[in-house]
C-alpha cells in the first residue's frame, strides 16, 4: 500500500445490512496513518462529505503481488489543505486479510466474451459483459439464445489492459441466474469455477485498472 494507490472504502448502515462503496486515492502516509482524498461513491460518482471522525470503515487495495487485501480501519482526522483528505488508522500487518474470491470488487465493463455450453445445451454465441469480478460476470444474452440456471459453460474472455496488452482467458463457469426481459436484452449471471491463480490475478488487475480509469475521468 503506497502513495498513489487506490482504496475501495465500504461504510455500513446502522443495521450493518446496507453497504455503500466509495473510491479514493492515497495522498500521503506515515507509520500511523494513511491519508486519502475525499471518497467518491462508486454508483453515484459523487464526492461525499458525510465521513465523520470516528467512523469505522472497511478498506481494500491491490497489492504489489496483484492480490486484493482488506482491513478494518477508522477515520481519525480530516485535513483541509489544497487537497482535502481523510486520515485512516494504518493497520498492523496481521490485521490485513487477503480476501476470498467472493469478496472481489465488481466493476461495470463491456468486455468481449464468447460462450460455449460444455453440455451442448445451447448454441455458442458472442456477446459482451455487463460487469466483471474475480468471482464471476454478468453478460447480455443475444436474442435467439437462451441459458438455464445451472448450465456449465466454457467462457472465452478478452481483457484489454491499459498497457496495450490483451489477455485471452479460457474459463469455466456456471449460470447462477438467467433473467428474461420482455422489453430489453436477457441477462445471465455466471460464477467462475476452478479459476487458476494466474487468471484470478489478471481479472483483478483489469478490474482495478477500470476503477482507476473511472476515477481519473471524474477528476478531469
Amino acid at each position: 500500500m503506497k502513495i498513489g494507490d487506490f482504496l475501495i472504502i465500504e461504510t455500513y448502515g446502522f443495521d450493518y445490512d446496507s453497504v455503500e462503496k466509495f473510491r479514493s486515492k492515497i495522498i500521503d502516509k506515515n507509520s500511523k496513518y494513511v491519508y486519502v482524498d475525499y471518497p467518491v461513491h462508486v454508483k453515484t460518482k459523487k464526492t461525499t462529505g458525510s465521513f465523520r471522525i470516528g467512523t469505522k470503515v472497511m478498506a481494500e487495495y491491490l497489492g504489489e503481488d496483484q492480490s486484493v487485501y482488506r482491513f478494518r480501519t477508522e477515520i481519525i482526522d480530516k485535513r483541509n489543505g489544497k487537497i482535502p483528505t481523510l486520515a485512516l488508522q494504518l493497520p498492523n500487518e496481521d490485521q490485513i486479510q487477503r480476501i476470498q474470491r467472493r469478496q472481489y470488487v465488481r466493476v461495470e465493463t463491456a468486455a468481449d466474451v464468447a460462450i460455449h455450453s460444455i453440455e451442448n445445451k445451447s448454441m455458442p454465441f458472442s456477446t459482451v459483459t455487463l460487469d466483471l469480478s474475480g468471482g464471476g460476470l454478468s453478460i447480455i444474452v443475444p436474442n435467439g439464445s437462451r441459458l438455464s440456471d445451472g448450465d456449465k459453460l466454457s467462457i472465452h474472455l478478452v481483457l484489454p489492459m491499459q498497457s496495450g496488452e490483451y489477455h485471452y482467458l479460457e474459463l469455466q463457469g456456471e449460470v447462477v441466474r438467467f433473467i428474461e426481459k420482455e422489453s430489453a436484452a436477457n441477462i445471465a449471471s455466471i460464477k467462475f469455477i476452478e479459476l487458476s491463480e494466474q487468471d484470478i490475478q489478471i481479472i483483478i488487475r483489469y478490474c482495478f485498472e477500470k476503477q482507476r480509469e473511472a476515477r481519473q475521468k471524474e477528476l478531469q
